[in-house]
């Protein structure tokens, strides 16, 4: 989801683009991704428009479509990229509980270089210069001496620590 994708069109077509999904069912998505007070805000409903490539919305809402026409797919598999890189934390939270409670039986892949995303995963790939580095659980490597996402986590709470000092 690093580069959100949404068509010109309308809110109906950027959730269901082969028009194969009912409108409750659409709108019962938008509630999970929390956007569904957003779009009933609009007079158009799901009919609103979505103008060059979405531009009219914000990126966490944005971002939030996406996800929203990935779980009307029922996908199994998730690929994250960068997903959180550009929005907000309140919509980072959103996405991340939509990710756990929606995708909680399915294979979710995150590619992310903040620490928050990866914090509930099941596992962490370290990866430095293009090579395999470290591969185990969040709170085994943030234990591990040594280890570059312990060393990554370290570094996060401290900057995140000292912006609040200041």
């Amino acid at each position: 989801m690093a580069l959100t994708t949404l068509f010109n069109g309308t809110v109906r077509y950027n959730s269901d683009p082969s028009s194969q999904i009912t409108d409750q069912e659409i709108w019962e998505d938008l509630g999970n991704c929390q956007l569904r007070e957003a779009v009933q805000g609009k007079e158009e409903g799901l009919d609103s428009l979505v103008v060059e490539v979405g531009s009219n919305w914000s990126m966490g809402q944005r971002q939030l479509f996406c996800l929203g026409r990935v779980l009307l797919r029922r996908s199994q598999i998730l690929v994250l990229d960068e997903a959180t890189g550009s929005i907000d934390n309140a919509t980072d939270t959103i996405l991340q509980k939509t990710i756990q409670t929606e995708f909680a039986d399915c294979t979710v892949i995150i590619v992310a270089h903040r620490i928050p995303p990866l914090m509930d995963c099941t596992m962490v790939l370290g990866i430095s210069d293009g090579k395999l580095v470290e591969y185990d659980e969040p709170k085994k490597l943030m234990k591990q001496e040594g280890s570059l996402f312990g060393q990554l986590v370290k570094d996060y709470w401290s900057h995140l620590h000292s912006a609040e000092l200041h």
